[in-house]
């Protein structure tokens, strides 16, 4: 299996990857279980959390509204199978006038993520009330467009508020590694910051500082730790520690990688003022 990420590659190898493990879902989960368990790996992989159906439907929902030729013809808006050209007058992904900006405002959106399922789990992970913050992003890539997210930990980006988070990350629709998925670098939530720090230096992005490589493997190798991955498959969800080091891949199949982060604070603490209105590609935050 051949993967990269922001066009770098990454051997798929048993020194650099290896199996996230799994929380099962098939009964009632036990919330300080699964608090240790969150504490222990920095994460919960919670396979088939979610309805798979209401999963998909709202991938066809988002990919119904682009312009003719940006699907292959013949497929479904749920498939969401990229045809290989973008129409010009699509403007960037997630500014006003794309698809993305529009769907994260809507009530279709907000139907899918007002789920009690979600709202508990983070209630029980937070030990009290939680609260959803307005921001919440869609994302979408393509094969060829060689865009992933780089090594980061969430809390450089959210460093204005209570560090008393959690980010659920749902795959929109199935998610293999080579379709762009989540990797989460192992026990990296017990690195202090100045163990990483470092690794700042070698980036793509130099005039931004928050964001630790897009070199995965150098990040893998510096750090001496692998990359988890799992098959990720519509219904899955993925929660994480806002200190855990995580990245994606570039996606390279025909199926295009959609998905949503959402993050839950303490009802009461203070949240990061830049994720208190709807997410837009080019608010900075």
């Amino acid at each position: 299996m051949n993967l990269s990420s922001n066009g770098v590659p990454i051997p798929f190898s048993s020194e650099l990857f290896g199996p996230l493990r799994a929380t099962g879902t098939a009964r009632p989960l036990d919330p300080a279980a699964l608090r240790e368990r969150l504490r222990a790996d920095g994460y919960l992989y919670l396979p088939g959390f979610l309805d798979p159906e209401e999963v998909l439907r709202l991938r066809s929902a988002y990919f119904s509204l682009f312009p003719r030729g940006y699907l292959v013809p013949g497929t479904t808006p749920r498939q969401g199978v990229f045809s290989g050209r973008v129409p010009e007058e699509l403007p960037e992904h997630g500014v006003a006038g794309h698809p993305a900006h529009a769907f994260v405002r809507s009530e279709t959106f907000d139907r899918f993520l007002d789920d009690p399922r979600l709202a508990k789990l983070a209630a029980d992970l937070l030990e009290g009330d939680a609260r959803m913050l307005p921001r919440r992003i869609l994302r979408h890539f393509h094969r060829g467009s060689r865009r992933a997210s780089r090594a980061h930990v969430d809390l450089d980006y959210m460093d204005e508020g209570s560090p008393r988070v959690v980010t659920m990350w749902i795959p929109v629709g199935d998610c293999p590694p080579r379709s762009g998925a989540l990797v989460y670098l192992e026990g990296s939530h017990t690195l202090s910051p100045e163990e990483y720090e470092p690794l700042r230096d070698t980036t793509d992005r130099p005039q931004d500082r928050r964001q630790i490589c897009h070199d995965l493997e150098f990040t893998a190798r510096s750090l001496d730790r692998r990359w988890l991955y799992a098959d990720f498959a519509a219904g899955d969800l993925m929660v994480h520690v806002p200190s855990v080091i995580h990245a994606s891949l570039d996606t390279t199949t025909d199926a295009m990688r959609l998905s949503i982060d959402t993050r839950f604070i303490r009802a009461g603490d203070t949240p990061d003022p830049r994720w208190l209105r709807p997410w837009s590609a080019d608010d900075g935050a």
